[in-house]
């Protein structure tokens, strides 16, 4: 077994996750279910990724198709048209900043990669297009292995396991020893909250995260406004903010090594104070 490692090579430089990190998410989408149509002009886009920088954002994901449940897969050409604008106005900025491609299709990364893009985001666990590994090892970039049952278009159609955290931990250390096969070891685990699973699921994977840490892997987490915080609490992902905070300090005590977020200076401050308890 390949021993844990607590950094990642990103295009030359050292990421160190000893200390928890934030991935600030940029959706370029119509349809997203809480930001979706918000960052596709290039004035708020730019102002958008300006003030994640500033704020702490360690990585940016920029995303071009929703893959809320029951989202429409778009054309690649359209896909890809919308990340090389973004990474466009990303360059123009100067920002010192990795950047994440949230894509599971195979032309996409390679396009995003050939234009300044730095990691592969992939929801599917490359189980969608065949193809994505492949470019994957070409590149030799970092990967972020997500766990879903089914597509973003039935995902949420009764999923049923037979023990939630060990079948996602099987899913993992399978498709982790797949990976080291094609020679990629920067990898992160992320096991895919809101992706196939109920609410209930949803809070057993939250509270058994430390499992995952037997993958060897740092593990992300990203629940930022998603329907298990919105649903029990009968409202809408607008105003749950602090009801965000509250489970990622929780992700943070159970081994979480990257927070995917919506609001960066709030889970900075997060972060903040929970290496200030650890420390006394």
């Amino acid at each position: 077994m390949i021993p844990y490692r607590k950094t990642w090579n990103v295009a030359g430089t050292v990421l160190d996750f000893s200390t928890p990190r934030i991935m600030g998410i940029l959706n370029i989408t119509e349809d997203s279910f809480y930001d979706g149509g918000l960052y596709q002009d290039e004035a708020g886009f730019k102002n958008k990724v300006l003030q994640m920088v500033e704020e702490g954002a360690d990585i940016l994901d920029l995303g071009a198709m929703s893959s809320r449940p029951g989202a429409i897969e778009l054309p690649v050409e359209t896909e890809i048209e919308r990340l090389l604008q973004a990474l466009r106005w990303m360059r123009e900025l100067g920002i010192d900043c990795f950047i994440s491609v949230d894509t599971y299709r195979a032309d996409v990364l390679r396009a995003a990669l050939d234009h300044g893009a730095h990691i592969c985001n992939d929801i599917s666990g490359g189980l969608l297009d065949s193809g994505l590994w492949g470019v994957l090892a070409e590149y030799k970039v970092p990967y972020i292995l997500m766990h879903m049952a089914g597509q973003p278009q039935n995902m949420q159609n009764a999923p049923h396991y037979q023990d939630v955290t060990n079948d996602i931990l099987q899913f993992f250390i399978t498709r982790i020893n797949a990976l080291h096969g094609l020679g990629i070891y920067d990898i992160l685990v992320d096991p895919g909250f809101g992706f196939g699973k109920t609410i209930e699921h949803n809070y057993t994977i939250l509270q058994d995260l430390n499992a995952f840490h037997l993958t060897n892997k740092p593990i992300l987490v990203g629940i930022s406004r998603k329907s298990m915080i919105y649903r029990p609490l009968k409202t809408t992902p607008d105003v749950v903010l602090p009801g965000t905070s509250a489970l990622h300090f929780a992700a943070l005590e159970r081994g979480a090594d990257v927070l995917r977020v919506h609001d960066v200076a709030a889970a900075r401050q997060v972060i903040t104070v929970f290496e200030q308890l650890k420390t006394g």
